[in-house]
């Protein structure tokens, strides 16, 4: 490179350790295919993809100094030195690329290499690799824009998902305090039904008390007039027999009739 195009110690230096590190990628991937055990082809891959890195970052560096160098440099030498510039992305993408095909018969499921934010994932791998210097002023702020519109949007999607979070949590509230209100209604009205309960119980067992004693009473009532039916019955059957007592305010009829006869005989 130092002989075709007129650039500075810096910019060869730094294409020199690029130069290096492609040809370790080359002889590293060479050596992966004579790799046969999963571990240590996972392994390689690994030392593989920092030497990735490294290359990414001295590529930046690259294209940093040209840029510092630009207004030193003729036209047709800046863009040299940018098609240079470009070759170098376009190889280590096609690194990239042999990368992912190794990490894909692996079953590798990791972040890809170039990926520019967590969680994004760019089409094609020039894309992944393509530096910030690359894009003109109006790029950066257009692309800037764009990512405070969107995390805008982002941030008025979270306030309504706030708000209506906290609108359910009111409502929620409020149907917890009703439900609180009207359970304790029913634990006082299950007091109250038990008091009824209890005092209900009482007067059945008083009114059973009340039946009992009336119906002892009315035994005993029963007994007393069989006991009266039965001695009238006896003084009929047997009228002489001294032994059974008069009922009171019950004369003997034969006795009442001799004493008429008495009487009568003597007034004759």
């Amino acid at each position: 490179m130092a002989s075709d195009l007129p650039i500075g110690p810096e910019l060869e230096e730094i294409d020199g350790q690029i130069q290096d590190i492609f040809r370790a990628l080359q002889n590293g991937f060479q050596k992966l295919d004579k790799i046969k055990d999963p571990i240590r082809q996972s392994k390689q891959l690994e030392e593989l993809t920092g030497k990735m890195r490294e290359c990414k970052r001295l590529i930046k560096e690259f294209d940093r100094e040209v840029k510092d160098q630009e207004t030193q440099n003729a036209p047709e030498v800046n863009k040299q030195l940018n098609d240079k510039k470009q070759t170098m992305i376009k190889e280590l993408n096609s690194y990239v690329a042999l990368r992912k095909t190794y990490q894909n018969s692996l079953g590798n499921k990791r972040v890809e290499l170039f990926d520019m934010g967590a969680g994004s994932s760019d089409p094609t791998a020039e894309e992944n690799v393509k530096l910030a210097s690359d894009m003109s002023n109006q790029e950066l702020i257009d692309a800037g824009r764009k990512q405070m519109d969107e995390t805008d949007q982002a941030i008025e999607r979270s306030k309504i998902v706030v708000e209506q979070t906290i609108e359910v949590g009111a409502q929620t509230a409020a149907n917890l305090k009703g439900q609180t209100e009207q359970m304790g209604r029913i634990a006082n009205d299950l007091d109250t039904v038990q008091f009824s309960i209890k005092k209900a119980s009482k007067l059945v067992k008083e009114i059973g008390r009340q039946v009992a004693t009336d119906k002892c009473i009315m035994f005993f009532l029963f007994l007393i007039v069989c006991g009266v039916i039965a001695i009238v019955v006896v003084k009929i059957v047997h009228p002489n027999n001294k032994d059974i007592m008069d009922i009171p305010g019950l004369a003997p009829p034969a006795g009442r009739k001799l004493l008429s006869l008495e009487t009568f005989g003597n007034i004759h």
